[in-house]
């Protein structure tokens, strides 16, 4: 359980550091939290938020698009 800076959590979750500074300002990112000026994210609280992600088949209800293509 180790606190890492912005740029270390971005490479620990292998994204680019504006794509977590969005993540924060907009939502959908792992939690973090701010120790006056600094924001540190939790090595636990990162790899939860990478295994909520975690997928084993890109195909899914959010990509049928059936009903789209039986309508058309």
């Amino acid at each position: 359980m180790a606190n890492i800076r912005t740029r270390a959590a971005a490479e620990y979750l292998g994204l680019s550091k504006s794509t977590l500074d969005k993540f924060r300002c907009f939502g959908g990112g792992p939690a973090y939290a701010k120790l006056g000026r600094a924001v540190v994210y939790n090595t636990d609280d990162l790899d939860a938020w990478l295994k909520e992600r975690q997928r084993t088949s890109s195909w899914g209800p959010a990509n049928d698009n059936s009903a789209a293509h039986q309508a058309a």
